[in-house]
């Protein structure tokens, strides 16, 4: 609220380090203050890495979630468990005024189940298998979800470079 003519930042980037340093930097920019944001997604193997940067739009521009997830489904139907692995992943950027940058990443390594499973969480969550806990990501409690997720350990890099950089 207390910028409330900051433009809207198109995600138009070609990976997802691209979209949060664009997004970073405009806001930075505009504000004449540090701004972090980020990017994230879901990466299958054996795609190729799709869904990726469009993992929120992975079956078309308004998809919901429940829309991706009957597409990544129907993609990987008859694909065999041991080809199903995946990592959700989250890339932050923490642009300075002066132009000066710091990306971190955190990555969670998983399957994708046959089937959603659970009814916690968004997104991808109910097909996000963890094969130590023997369930989704929906399956959860939020709690658990917040400290293990790929956005948990790219916010703890952050955490620990800003340590670091403030007892400098």
């Amino acid at each position: 609220d207390s910028y409330p003519d900051i433009p809207e930042v198109e995600e138009d980037g070609a990976s997802f380090f691209d979209n949060a340093l664009k997004k970073a930097r405009t806001v930075a920019e505009h504000t004449g203050i540090a701004a972090l944001a980020d990017d994230s997604g879901l990466e299958v193997e054996y795609l190729e890495g799709a869904p990726g940067i469009y993992s929120a739009r992975y079956a078309g521009p308004a998809a919901s979630d429940d829309d991706n997830i009957s597409r990544l489904l129907e993609v990987m139907r008859d694909v065999p468990p041991e080809k199903r692995t995946a990592a959700f992943r989250c890339v932050l950027v923490l642009y300075e005024p002066d132009g000066r940058w710091q990306t971190f990443e955190g990555r969670w390594k998983g399957q994708i189940s046959t089937r959603p499973h659970g009814s916690g969480g968004f997104g991808y969550d109910p097909v996000f298998f963890l094969p130590d806990r023997g369930l989704t990501v929906a399956e959860l409690a939020p709690e658990e979800k917040n400290r293990l997720s790929h956005r948990a350990r790219a916010l703890n890099q952050l955490k620990n470079y800003l340590k670091e950089s403030l007892s400098k």
